[in-house]
């Protein structure tokens, strides 16, 4: 064991010994010694430290100093009464700090225990109740905040992991100093009782064991008794100041000193007040004019060249910002920063400003981060970061939605208005302002709070306008995420894989496929809208067949089928009879006869005329289904499936268009058409 690991052991053994082997005069002379070193040690610590936290183990520190304080008293208590002489440096803090004088010692050291007990030591504690019952309070909300900026991408995990240790730290920091300042209460009493003992007891055996007369016994053993106390108490009010000090310390980056000479010294008006009172109160007033007019004096030319350095500065400030901004602008790489396009961008009209300030009751940040989770969740992307900015060249009421710089979709909003949506059965009317939501196009109503209950009570969809706008831009992310995954996603993805699955990244990247390709596999599953949470699965596919082909999407096509428990739970979950609709054999053969191939991958090119009689069969048989009320999904072999959906994702781009292969065999499937050529 090394010997610092060792030190506080031995020194806590140590104090237990003391006070059962009593220490000769001589020693515990350097034991006060190390006391009132270790007392000024701790002060000057909490002094000059920046955040409390530097001094975590104070607690600690508080009750093993505290024990040998005891422990020293209890010492010097044997030998006053037992020989009459503790020491010299018991002797010279009765004689010379008390002035050789009892009543003087014990005045003094009244004051010192009322100080350190009633001031110091009461207030220490009662900050020290308050602040960790705050700190307690504070924590879940520091916690969401944490989580919040997680979510938002302005911290990585790392740093969201220290802040929250650095808050449970705090916590158990304050938990802690507010018990531990009844150690310095607790130990403030025993000084008090332990002194009056010694007095009482002193006394006594002078009379009684030495013969000496009252005045004398009193004389020797006060003076004594006072020493003892002072060379007890100074040090306690030492360690009493380092806790009112580490208790009342704000949470900055700068020590107390600088913070104590920047909020008194930093205002030229308080010196210049401060000056002429002192000047007022020497010359017209029987106080000493020697002392306060040249000191009120000095304050106002302290006054004065602070106010002078702060004018400089700022000129200085200003002359060197205009500098800067000139020399910024010249650089010819200034020009870059405005290269950088937000992936997503959601600018509004001045008009839905409170619905995104907190201070407002806007929640809609609240529900932006929200967004990237519930995406995460469903389809396993990482959706980049969403910035949210306001625009004056928008009108009031107006948003939109831009996706790597391109406005792609938007809407207008009435603040202080719900939206009110008929889902086709409600009958009843309501009056409101007519309008289109936006990302459906469905017809709409705008009505006000007072109409929220009885439209909701008709049977009408009320959304509120943070709702709204938070819809769309989830549709919107959903819709562009193929494009918004990134390699460098990817790459964070892939690299969250191999810290459980090494063996798996290892054999596929880079040997058998690149990042780029992996991400182009990825994209095309989010095309489509199949999640890419399960990327295990995926990877483990990507290795098995990405020997066979080199083709991204026939390796797509194969990672679907992979993930067939996935895709049928989607479309058709629960239910008995599904409904789809097929493909017509002929119409796959004359598919697969106008795939052409080349180098850089496949693609259909099939006669207009066919492609036309095509799209009239799918609109027919989709009708069908829409007319049901049920989503449009048609089946086909798996390797025309790819090609099929690029046939007809311009004209039909929300068809859902699925293989035999991505169909659990359990799931119930009925037709109720089929495309062919009409």
């Amino acid at each position: 064991m090394k010997i610092r690991e060792m030190l506080l052991g031995v020194f806590i053994v140590a104090i237990i010994l003391i006070i059962v082997v009593p220490p000769p005069a001589g020693f515990l002379d350097f034991l006060f010694m190390l006391n009132i070193f270790v007392s000024l040690l701790i002060l000057m610590n909490s002094i000059y430290s920046k955040k409390s936290l530097e001094m975590s183990m104070f607690p600690t520190l508080l009750l093993i100093t505290t024990l040998f304080r005891i422990a020293l008293n209890l010492c010097s208590t044997r030998l006053i009464l037992g020989e009459g002489y503790a020491g010299e440096v018991v002797a010279t803090f009765g004689n010379f700090v008390a002035g050789g004088n009892m009543t003087v010692g014990i005045i003094m050291f009244a004051i010192i225990v009322i100080v350190n007990f009633m001031v110091i030591t009461k207030g220490s504690d009662r900050v020290a109740e308050v602040t960790a019952r705050f700190t307690l309070d504070a924590m879940p909300g520091k916690q969401m905040a944490i989580d919040a900026d997680l979510n938002t991408g302005l911290i990585n995990e790392d740093e969201a992991k220290a802040r929250r240790k650095e808050i449970q730290d705090e916590a158990s920091f304050f938990g802690s100093m507010d018990g531990a300042t009844k150690f310095v209460k607790g130990d403030a009493i025993a000084g008090i009782l332990i002194t009056f003992v010694n007095l009482i007891g002193g006394i006594a055996i002078g009379m009684l064991g030495m013969g000496l007369a009252f005045g004398e016994a009193a004389e020797k053993f006060t003076l004594m008794t006072i020493g003892d106390g002072l060379v007890g108490q100074i040090p306690a009010l030492m360690i009493s100041t380092a806790t009112g000090v580490l208790v009342t310390k704000a949470t900055d980056d700068t020590n107390i000193s600088g913070q104590i000479t920047g909020q008194l010294f930093s205002k030229p008006i308080t010196l210049y007040i401060a000056g002429a009172v002192m000047v007022f109160l020497g010359v017209f007033t029987p106080l000493p004019m020697y002392f306060f007019v040249p000191f009120g004096i000095l304050l106002l030319y302290c006054g004065y060249a602070l106010d002078r350095a702060q004018k400089v500065a700022s000129i200085q400030t200003e002359i060197t910002t205009d500098d800067s901004e000139v020399e910024e602008i010249r650089k010819p790489e200034n020009v870059i920063s405005l290269l950088n396009v937000d992936p997503i961008l959601l600018i509004f009209g001045y008009g839905l400003i409170p619905l995104v300030d907190n201070n407002q009751g806007g929640d809609l940040l609240d529900r932006v981060v929200m967004i990237r989770r519930q995406i995460a969740l469903e389809l396993g992307a990482v959706v980049p970061v969403i910035r949210l900015r306001d625009d004056i060249k928008l009108s009031p009421n107006q948003y939109r939605i831009l996706i790597k710089g391109v406005d792609v979709a938007g809407g207008e909003i009435m603040f202080d208005h719900y939206m009110a949506m008929n889902p086709g059965y409600v009958e009843e009317e309501i009056d409101g302002i007519e309008t289109v939501e936006p990302y459906l196009g469905l017809p709409a109503l705008w009505i006000s709070e007072s109409q929220r209950e009885r439209a909701e009570a008709f049977g009408y969809t009320v959304v509120d306008p943070p709702a709204i706008i938070a819809t769309h831009l989830t549709e919107v992310i959903r819709n562009n995420l193929h494009e918004l995954l990134s390699r460098q996603d990817v790459q964070n993805l892939v690299d969250n894989v191999k810290e459980n699955h090494p063996v798996l990244i290892d054999e596929l990247i880079p040997k058998q496929m690149s990042i780029g390709d992996v991400q182009k596999v990825l994209a095309n599953l989010l095309n489509e809208g199949v999640s890419i949470r399960d990327l295990v699965t995926i990877l483990e596919t990507l290795a098995d067949y990405s020997q066979l082909t080199r083709d991204t999407d026939m390796l797509t096509e194969y990672v679907r089928q992979s993930l067939r428990r996935s895709i049928s739970q989607k479309y058709f979950g629960e239910e008995v009879n599904n409904k789809v609709i097929t493909l017509d054999p002929q119409v796959e053969q004359e598919i697969r006869d106008s795939v052409q191939q080349t180098e850089h991958g496949s693609y259909i090119s099939m006669d207009p005329d066919r492609t036309q009689m095509i799209f009239a069969s799918l609109n027919k048989e989709i009708s069908k289904l829409t007319s049901l009320g049920l989503q449009p999904i048609i089946l086909t072999s798996p390797i025309v499936r790819i090609y099929f959906k690029r046939l007809v994702e311009q004209v039909a781009p929300d068809l859902v268009v699925l293989s035999f292969n991505e169909i659990e065999p359990n799931a119930e499937i009925q037709s109720i058409g089929m495309v062919g050529i009409v």
